[in-house]
């Protein structure tokens, strides 16, 4: 396991999951998407030179987290993002209104550590003790 600050890497056979947590379901959600993107590239070298605007909804809370993810992705893949910042409004248990920046993927500038195709159900939980755990598997 890695833990690096509001999310952690777990070792899982041919996939990645990842941990993040948060004082409520929008912060955790926001640093599932931050976890999502520091799987795929090295943050540190992000601007914020482009925002989007995120909407997604689900059946459940667990479905939502999978759709919001996903999203992402779907970002990433289809306009050549690299995204950085999140912030999130989860309205329990079926709404989430995002918004995330970044900026285009330069390959002189980027460093893509890994390709993340999806995330998955496999595995995922969501828990609320004070703090609110969420966790994923993500398909590589």
């Amino acid at each position: 396991m890695v833990h690096l600050g509001r999310f952690e890497l777990l070792e899982h056979t041919a996939d990645v999951g990842l941990v993040a947590y948060g004082a409520d379901l929008s912060d955790a959600f926001a640093a599932a998407a931050e976890g999502l993107f520091s799987i795929i590239a090295d943050l540190t070298t992000v601007k914020e030179t482009i925002s989007y605007r995120v909407e997604v909804t689900a059946s459940d809370i667990e479905s939502l987290l999978v759709e919001w993810l996903n999203e992402l992705l779907f970002l990433f893949d289809t306009q050549n993002v690299l995204l950085r910042r999140f912030e999130v409004q989860v309205m329990p248990p079926t709404h989430l209104v995002g918004q995330a920046w970044g900026e285009r993927y330069d390959p002189a500038r980027h460093r893509l550590n890994l390709g993340v195709k999806a995330a998955t159900y496999h595995g995922i939980s969501v828990q609320s003790n004070g703090e609110v755990r969420l966790q994923v598997i993500l398909d590589v």
